[in-house]
């Protein structure tokens, strides 16, 4: 090489140095906490599901996200809360476009997702906290009217592939059933089993027309599995279906629990993120505490129930925000506060990582 060559050669290796400590050091987030809905600004007004977050963990630093439903908020310990937006679709966007930014550091965060949901009263209570191993979809499917389905099958909605209801054997396409760590989800259960929970007067009023082994309960913390779509059911029949669709996909390990909107969405993009090296796939928890049941009152039509099924008027509407994030923060608090020793090792790392 001549010495001009030499020289222009150095003069360029010396200026992609140069480029490269100027660019800004991608921020390492530890725990992402990621949300569903916002009723109205993300602080100072009636909550959602962001809103305590935000208030008490002081997630001050904004940071907007054009590509995503809604910016990201952190604060300096490392805590990062996301809003999704309802629905798979939105949560499924938001997630991938949270994941590939590249001001973020991911490579060792721990992602909660922390909201409500309707719960079965077979299995907990109003304002219950509980804590997932499956999350199973419950949109991917053939369905026949109810009018029209034979009078020997217990419902109208077939998986896909098959010709009549829990044809066995269960053969889930992808994206339809995720295993999480279930070794994590335990060590969080046992972090958060005995956090007390409120019980109002109405609480107790109202579960009180309740039908259910768990229905009567003060709130509790509790381990059980969700079936995640973006049709928003309910009902008895619906409440029996779903009681028969988690195990069926889960080979009789998982049992219904919790019904919600977006988790399917979330997990799917965080296993193509993990996929690119991007996030931890066995650093994933699903939280999700009871605002109403999923199905009606003793006496009362699931049509005039479903009624009553809004945003900010679910029988536990208040309860089931304050347990997310009680339940849910004990565990940030947990992660950040021994930071040295969760960054390197996953809390109960026997398991596998999370599957489809």
């Amino acid at each position: 090489m001549t010495g001009k060559r030499f020289l222009s050669s150095l003069f360029l290796l010396v200026s992609l140095a140069a480029v490269a400590a100027a660019r800004p050091r991608p921020i390492p987030v530890k725990v992402v906490v990621v949300t569903m809905f916002e009723v109205g600004a993300d602080a100072g007004d009636r909550p959602g599901e962001l809103q305590y977050w935000v208030e008490r963990d002081h997630l001050d630093r904004v940071y907007p996200l054009p590509a995503a439903y809604h910016a990201v908020r952190m604060n300096g310990a490392g805590e990062m809360a996301v809003l999704t937006g309802q629905g798979t679709a939105h949560a499924a966007a938001t997630i991938m476009a949270v994941g590939l930014d590249p001001r973020f550091d991911f490579k060792d965060a721990y992602w909660l997702i922390a909201g409500i949901a309707g719960g079965s009263p077979d299995r907990v209570s109003l304002g219950s906290a509980v804590w997932a191993r499956w999350v199973i979809d419950g949109d991917l499917g053939y369905e026949i009217d109810a009018r029209e389905i034979p009078p020997d099958w217990s419902t109208g909605f077939l998986p896909l592939r098959k010709t009549q209801p829990f044809e066995a054997p269960a053969e889930p396409v992808e994206g339809q059933v995720y295993a999480l760590n279930a070794s994590l989800a335990e060590w969080a259960f046992h972090l958060t089993r005995d956090t007390p929970l409120d019980d109002e007067e109405k609480l107790k009023e109202i579960r009180s027309s309740f039908d259910g082994a768990a229905a009567q309960r003060p709130p509790f913390v509790t381990m059980g599995d969700e079936i995640s779509s973006s049709t928003y059911w309910h009902g008895r029949r619906m409440d029996a279906w779903a009681a028969q669709w988690v195990p069926y996909f889960t080979g009789g390990q998982g049992v219904f629990a919790t019904t919600a909107m977006e988790d399917t969405g979330t997990l799917e993009s965080l296993q193509y993120l993990a996929r690119a090296g991007r996030v931890d796939a066995n650093r994933v928890l699903v939280l999700r505490a009871v605002s109403n049941f999923d199905r009606p009152p003793r006496g009362m039509s699931a049509a005039t129930s479903l009624e009553k099924q809004r945003v900010g008027e679910y029988a536990a509407y208040l309860p089931s925000l304050e347990a997310a994030y009680r339940v849910g923060h004990i565990v940030v608090v947990e992660l950040l506060s021994r930071w040295a020793q969760y960054a390197k090792t996953v809390p109960g790392a026997t398991a596998q990582p999370p599957g489809r």
